[in-house]
């Protein structure tokens, strides 16, 4: 088996309209690519930005600072401070 067909075993099917096809293979032509290529670039480039955009958090610096020192303040309250002791009771380190 050559690379080329190692690397593409898996398939995707789908089915678009006449206007979408047309403009997918304009788009795939305009950047020198196969439609196949062209679908496969897209769609793993919006792949990435999907799942960076569901997967980070992006603050403000202010809230940032905010966050920060909530970190490195005192548990906010005294049930959070009593799990916290009853936790490094518990667990030991390792």
């Amino acid at each position: 088996m050559s690379q080329t067909n190692a690397l593409h075993k898996e398939r995707i099917n789908l089915r678009l309209s006449k206007a979408v096809k047309r403009q997918i293979e304009h788009a795939a032509s305009v950047e020198g690519k196969t439609v196949s290529a062209f679908i496969v670039s897209s769609a793993q480039q919006s792949a990435e930005k999907t799942i960076q955009r569901h997967e980070s958090l992006a603050l403000a610096r202010n809230d940032a600072m905010r966050f920060f020192d909530a970190l490195d303040g005192p548990p906010p309250n005294d049930r959070l401070n009593a799990a916290l002791k009853d936790h490094a009771r518990r667990v030991v380190p390792r």
